[in-house]
């Protein structure tokens, strides 16, 4: 499995409720953190490699891996922060995103157990950053137009650039 690249329209579309959480999705919670800790990422979500299940995984240092199936963001605090994102799936581009301080999010690990989970800081943004892949939604969508195009501009010469050396 490969990590899909800003351009791909699956990266754009909703992703689906998981009806049965059964055996497989511990095998496919361990293809999540493989794909993740080889691309050196802290999160990655089902939509990001094709999966359109509403499944990510988390691994943060200093936080244990975490996997959320069929996640629900219960609450978010009033107050944001700005702070610099990156996505693996849209490669060598990095810009400040504001999102809330805290979050509350109910959510089924891959064994099937239900949990809630209260949690600020760096675990708090990317599971709002996973959780905008499975609304179809990427991190540039969340800062200015005038800014995302600049990046959407950037991306593309970056691939073209890279393309050249092949």
């Amino acid at each position: 499995m490969q990590v899909l690249i800003f351009g791909n329209d699956l990266l754009k579309q909703k992703a689906k409720p998981i009806i049965n959480i059964g055996p497989e999705y511990i095998k496919i919670a361990e293809d999540l953190l493989e794909i993740l800790r080889s691309q050196k990422g802290i999160g990655l979500a089902g939509p990001q490699i094709g999966l359109m299940e509403r499944i990510f995984a988390t691994d943060i240092s200093g936080d244990e891996p975490r996997i959320f199936i069929n996640p629900s963001i219960v609450e978010t605090s009033q107050e944001t922060l700005k702070y610099e994102e990156g996505c693996l799936s849209i490669p060598g581009i990095y810009t400040d995103v504001i999102r809330p301080k805290t979050i509350k999010i109910q959510a089924w690990n891959e064994k099937g157990r239900p949990f809630n989970l209260e949690t600020g800081g760096v675990l708090a943004r990317v599971i709002l950053h996973e959780y905008d892949h499975l609304e179809g939604i990427l991190f540039i969508d969340r800062i200015s137009e005038d800014r995302r195009n600049r990046i959407i501009e950037k991306f593309g010469k970056k691939k073209i650039n890279e393309g050249g050396r092949h």
